[in-house]
């Protein structure tokens, strides 16, 4: 079994993290990192549970849930900078990029995610993706994010495509909804993904 392209779909939004890139381990990692600096120790879950939101939400909810006290912006910037420097060690998706590579030019594509920016465009470069998918509506793009169906309301928009006739490739709960409430068809790519045990990377290998 894999993962196909509806027939009604005229234009295809690609979730990233977890969906494009297998990048989750790497998410994990650099948690752990700032938990080793800080003196806690980080639950993989967070991960799995707010997948689809932007990086500052996850900081506050470390910042709440271990009681550090530390800035959460300072927060957001070290896992960053950690996450970018790192970032060649990322690997594709093949099941969903694969897609991505059988309908360039067939039908508009873009990515609808929870990362920043400058997150979105590093992970597209670093997967060799950048020249596939030239539309990124980031957390940066909009004010409401996952579970709200603005992300990808905002790429249906920009691939002038009405949301019936998009077909969105998702791995997260939050993502999975926000494609529902925006109306569009949804794909769970995680029954045709063998992502292995990301949610214990002992080391990153580099």
């Amino acid at each position: 079994m894999a993962i196909t392209v509806h027939p009604k779909a005229k234009a295809l939004i690609f979730d990233l993290d977890g969906t494009l890139s297998n990048s989750l381990p790497l998410h994990v990692y650099t948690w752990q990192q700032i938990g080793e600096k800080y003196g806690f120790e980080f639950d993989p879950q967070i991960v799995t549970d707010l997948t689809g939101r932007p990086t500052i939400e996850f900081a506050w909810h470390i910042i709440e849930r271990y009681g550090i006290e530390v800035d959460p912006e300072h927060l957001v910037k070290l896992k960053q900078e950690s996450f970018w420097e790192l970032a060649h060690l990322l690997e594709p998706v093949k099941e969903v990029t694969d897609i991505v590579k059988s309908y360039r030019g067939k039908l508009p594509m873009a990515v609808g995610t929870g990362a920043s920016r400058r997150s979105a465009e590093v992970q597209l470069e670093a997967l060799g993706l950048d020249k596939y998918i030239p539309l990124i509506v980031s957390a940066n793009d909009v004010t409401k994010h996952k579970p709200e169906p603005e992300t990808f309301l905002e790429c249906a928009r920009l691939m002038n495509t009405d949301p019936e006739f998009c077909q969105v490739f998702e791995d997260g709960a939050l993502g999975i909804e926000a494609g529902k409430r925006a109306g569009m068809i949804v794909t769970d790519v995680r029954p045709f993904i063998n992502y292995g045990d990301w949610m214990h990377p002992k080391t990153v290998q580099g």
